[in-house]
């Protein structure tokens, strides 16, 4: 079989719409001053060493600069953008969503305790499986411009 090196960006594109829709209902718990995430487990009760309107304007915000990045890495100028600027942040964001998105899937099929039903796991794998592909597809695209 042989592997095709047309670049896809449709990966990119979709986790890009799932991290800005993350970022509106985080910006939507903000503006109510509440922990926690619509739909999922209540927060109530932790401690926060930031307030809850901050932290959640933080998530907002980053989940608003990794969905651009997505949409850069599957752009011509994020192809053609230095690979040691792009890679290092790629790399952070794929292991921050996998991280994220792991621990619900756990929680969401096994049970952790945290509160996330299989729907939010199974919302996780498509999570874990769109920043993989749009990775993959990055580096598969950008090795044509890797000089040797």
């Amino acid at each position: 079989m042989t592997e095709s090196t047309r670049h896809r960006r449709w990966p990119a594109y979709l986790m890009a719409v799932l991290l800005l829709g993350y970022a509106v209902g985080k910006a939507v718990f903000a503006m109510r001053s509440r922990p926690g995430f619509p739909s999922g487990p209540p927060a109530e009760g932790h401690s926060f060493v930031l307030s809850t309107v901050t932290t959640q304007w933080l998530a907002a915000a980053t989940a608003t600069i990794g969905a651009g990045l997505c949409v850069v890495s599957a752009m011509e100028v994020g192809l053609k953008a230095p690979r040691r600027l792009m890679l290092p942040a790629l790399v952070l964001l794929t292991l921050s969503v996998g991280a994220g998105a792991a621990i619900v899937v756990i929680d969401g099929f096994i049970g952790l305790g945290l509160g996330w039903h299989w729907y939010h796991g199974a919302v996780g794998l498509v999570a874990i499986g769109l920043i993989t592909a749009m990775f993959r597809s990055y580096l598969t695209a950008t090795r044509r411009y890797v000089v040797r």
